[in-house]
């Protein structure tokens, strides 16, 4: 037979319309469940509890349809199967589905397609293109344009796994939570909604407008914005990167702390420390346990280390160590402005820069002038200098300008196998042209000077390196073994480190006594004192040269005194005492035998012996020395033969030996 077009619409039309008749009735019943076998009756029961109990139990474990446009239900042996078709809507317990179209089968699993939305409460909503649902153990599996909306945050993903039960979501091909402007991505994770926890693991990546991160394993507290750090993580935020594989970041208080190998760099800057942590509302970095910091030449130790970035101070604190291109620190504490390239120290302190060296209890400098203070030690290693014994010392850079004063500042210079010190109530050391090394020595007042073969004291010193010159200024006194030189200002020319000249000018006397009781006396307007193997050789008198010597024989006894008068005279020394004196225009001498040597014309005017003010130990550069042990010679000495061996006088018309050679020119 032949069936015209018409007759097949026709046809077809009729037998639409019937199925819909047989189909209505099962419109209204969401499910059909299968008997059940029939159970003894309890006495003890109450049946009307347990009719609510069965039914509220039904309610919370089956999937009941509430509605479906267009639907088509199958029974068979106890199994059920429906497809619904515009826009389904679903329920288990207080969990809702809706689809454009559903498969329910095995009386509680369910496959969906189209528009698939689940809510559970009002706290979580997921989306996608199509689900399986085990209703039994109230598991879900979404696929394709997958999102879960949870407050704030959202999931996106192509595959995910959520549990009811718990309220976690878990996806193992990629997926992308955002949390306000914060995005992050992960291949694995787990999202406990109830908790408001989130896991990434492999290839995580957070982008925030503050920061990017990169990681292995991180933790999300989606609520409180904090990113834990589980494994090896680097940020990267302003041009910075931090690498750490343990810490946190709180991202909505901008508190971070970074562990385990954490590291910074940003540009020539690189940090290192154990603990790193992070204040973004102070502007605030601080590095914790081992902590190091480079910026190109320069570098910071210390136990911890602050950085306060608007105001580029960094503070160094315990075992502190900081250095540059210039310069060397190290301290208990350092606090260094970048900004202004100031720094200042507390506790005790050594700043290097070579060839000099400082060490203070405290040290401050604002870019040109420092201040140290507490027990000061300053070091030129180059010209084997330093300066001691001082409370306080104000230096300035460039200009090489240093100021020692409090306490008895003491410069210490090194010569050869000895050692001259020399203290004062303050020491000036500054070099008049600062390219080269020339420094010049100011010290006042009360001047004192010590060395193994040379003392000397004074009010006020000036020492230059250009010509290795010490003038002695107000009252100067030297002492070289048994001879005093003194005169209203004394020169000390240094040559190789080792005295060659004393130049002694206006009111210049020399003494010379090995004994203490008698004492050669030399004086004149100037005086020059040559010295060979730190020995004097030859002195020099210019201007009212006057001189009394105490002459010996050959058994080194006193036979009396040779004092003479002339203009100018040349004196000669071997072993410390006069061989040989050259008087000069019309000399005067008079011999006087030493039993009439014992009078006052035996001193010279102006004789003043002091070993009250010579100091005799490194101590006495510090310490007023004890009057009852010291002694100052201006009387005419004892006449006491127990302790001197004089020589019996000449018979008349013979000659005294002096044992001194003089000459008349």
């Amino acid at each position: 037979m032949i069936y015209t077009p018409k007759y097949i619409k026709f046809l077809f039309t009729t037998i639409v319309v019937l199925v819909l008749q047989v189909l209505t009735p099962l419109s209204s019943f969401s499910q059909i469940t299968p008997p059940k076998p029939k159970a003894k009756p309890n006495p003890n029961l109450n049946l009307e509890e347990l009719e609510g109990e069965a039914q509220d139990t039904l309610e919370k474990d089956l999937v009941i349809i509430d509605h479906a446009d267009i639907a088509i239900g199958i029974i068979g042996e106890g199994r059920q199967l429906f497809k619904e078709v515009r826009q389904v809507e679903m329920r288990q317990g207080e969990t809702y589905m809706y689809c454009d179209s559903a498969f329910l089968y095995d009386n509680n699993n369910v496959r969906a397609w189209g528009n698939v939305i689940i809510q559970q409460g009002d706290s979580v909503n997921i989306f996608s293109d199509s689900l399986f649902y085990n209703g039994f153990e109230k598991k879900a599996d979404f696929y394709s344009e997958v999102v879960l909306e949870s407050k704030q945050q959202k999931l996106f993903t192509d595959k995910l796994n959520y549990d009811l039960n718990t309220k976690i979501a878990s996806y193992y091909e990629g997926a992308t939570l955002t949390n306000d402007t914060t995005h992050l991505t992960s291949k694995i994770g787990y999202y406990y909604v109830g908790d408001n926890m989130a896991f990434f693991k492999d290839s995580v990546v957070v982008v925030d407008p503050q920061f990017e991160l990169k990681s292995d394993t991180l933790k999300f507290d989606t609520k409180e914005k904090i990113a834990y750090f589980l494994g090896p993580t680097l940020i990267s935020q302003n041009q910075g990167k931090i690498y750490c594989e343990d810490g946190f970041y709180d991202t909505k208080n901008k508190v971070a702390e970074f562990k385990k190998n954490a590291q910074y760099q940003k540009g020539e800057e690189k940090a290192w420390a154990d603990l790193m942590t992070y204040d973004g509302n102070k502007k605030e970095t601080t590095l914790t346990g081992n902590a190091r910091f480079i910026d190109g030449s320069k570098q910071a130790k210390a136990d911890v280390i602050r950085y306060e970035e608007g105001k580029e101070i960094t503070n160094l604190e315990g075992n502190a160590f900081y250095k540059d291109e210039k310069q060397e620190i190290r301290s208990e504490r350092i606090r260094y402005d970048k900004k202004n390239e100031v720094y200042s120290t507390k506790g005790r302190s050594r700043m290097s820069d070579p060839p000099q060296m400082l060490e203070a209890d405290k040290i401050d400098f604002d870019g040109k002038t420092g201040f140290a203070v507490g027990d000061v030690i300053w070091r030129d290693t180059a010209q084997n200098v330093s300066i001691s014994h001082c409370d306080s010392v104000i230096y300035v850079e460039g200009e090489d300008f240093l100021k020692a004063m409090g306490g008895r500042p003491l410069m210490t210079i090194l010569m050869d196998d000895d050692t001259l010190f020399l203290a004062s109530d303050t020491l000036i050391s500054f070099k008049q042209n600062p390219a080269d090394s020339v420094r010049t020595l100011l010290a006042y007042p009360d001047v004192r000077l010590f060395k193994s073969d040379l003392q000397a004291v004074c009010d006020s010193l000036v020492y230059s390196e250009m010509d290795s010159i010490f003038k002695f200024y107000d009252d100067p006194i030297i002492w070289a073994d048994t001879s005093q030189f003194s005169a209203d200002t004394i020169h000390i020319q240094l040559v190789e480190k080792k005295v060659n000249r004393i130049y002694m000018y206006r009111n210049s006397f020399m003494i010379n006594s090995p004994d203490e009781v008698y004492f050669n006396q030399i004086k004149g307007k100037n005086n020059i004192v040559f010295f060979e193997d730190d020995e004097v050789r030859r002195m020099k008198v210019d201007g009212n040269a006057e001189s009394i010597y105490f002459a010996l024989d050959d058994d080194q006894k006193y036979i009396g005194s040779n004092k003479t008068v002339a203009s100018r005279m040349l004196l000669y020394f071997g072993n410390n005492q006069v061989d040989n004196i050259k008087f000069y225009t019309q000399p005067k001498a008079k011999f006087t035998p030493m039993k009439k040597a014992g009078g006052g014309d035996q001193k010279l005017d102006g004789f003043n012996w002091d070993t009250s003010r010579r100091p005799m130990t490194l101590e006495d550069l510090f310490f007023e020395k004890n009057k009852s042990e010291v002694k100052t010679e201006t009387t005419p000495p004892p006449n006491d033969k127990t302790k001197l061996e004089i020589k019996p006088e000449e018979k008349p018309g013979t000659k005294p030996k002096s044992g001194l050679k003089t000459t008349k020119q």
